[in-house]
């Protein structure tokens, strides 16, 4: 009988909130995702999606971590309407991409793949643990790598190889990577310790699957270094 109750039905914490021209926002960010997909699809062999806000918390019907529709979700669905047979969704963000995962659980035509802190002791908790694996339909093409406090380059790189080589086996016509950077050493909310110079190595990993390759961006919390992390992957992704 409350509206703020009402609100917590759809949003799991109190970090989306609703004021004037929080909507436009919305809408604008998800959009971004649309047109940096349509040119990956008219043949552009990269495109990098700067959404704000970010996407990978929300789920099919709820919001939070800042996020409200989930914009690489938004863009997987449309390249599946547009006639992509198998998408992968590569989330290397620090924080768990909850709101992906729910939404492609139960399917086969979108693999997703989750590098992210322990939700036993990280946010957002609840989801992100080793053996969630997909069911249905879905089993076996939702896979995630929870890492503990303090995970460096070479730890975390173990797993990027290990997803890699489970999307090269799924044979994907797109990846969407998920582009978080809150997995640098300095960044105030997170617990790895990846440095500014093992970004651009993350994009030429992923530049190494040859497939067309959209890059939607979502966390990252050291303000100064947000830019240079994230254009890191992008050059390092060009230059491969």
């Amino acid at each position: 009988k409350r509206v703020d109750a009402l609100l917590g039905y759809y949003s799991f914490d109190a970090g989306a909130t609703f004021v004037e021209g929080t909507w436009a926002a919305i809408k604008s960010s998800y959009d971004v995702a649309l047109t940096a997909a349509g040119l990956v699809k008219d043949g552009e062999a990269s495109a990098f999606a700067l959404c704000r806000p970010p996407g990978h918390h929300a789920g099919a019907g709820f919001m939070g971590g800042y996020c409200y529709i989930n914009n690489a979700a938004v863009a997987a669905q449309w390249f599946r309407d547009q006639g992509a047979r198998r998408i992968s969704i590569l989330d290397v963000d620090y924080h768990h991409g909850n709101g992906t995962q729910e939404i492609f659980y139960d399917r086969a035509d979108v693999q997703v793949l989750n590098l992210h802190g322990d939700p036993m002791v990280e946010y957002p908790f609840f989801l992100g643990h080793a053996d969630e694996r997909g069911a249905g339909a879905g089993e076996g093409f939702n896979i995630n790598y929870p890492m503990p406090f303090g995970t460096d380059w070479d730890a975390w790189n173990a797993s990027l190889e290990d997803a890699c080589a489970r999307l090269t086996a799924y044979a994907p016509d797109v990846v969407i990577v998920s582009l978080g950077v809150d997995t640098f050493e300095k960044d105030p909310i997170s617990q790895f310790k990846l440095k500014t110079s093992d970004y651009p190595k993350i994009g030429r990993r992923i530049a190494g699957l040859g497939l067309p390759t959209l890059f939607v961006m979502e966390g990252g919390y050291a303000v100064e270094e947000i830019g240079i992390n994230a254009v890191g992957v992008l050059t390092g992704f060009e230059d491969r």
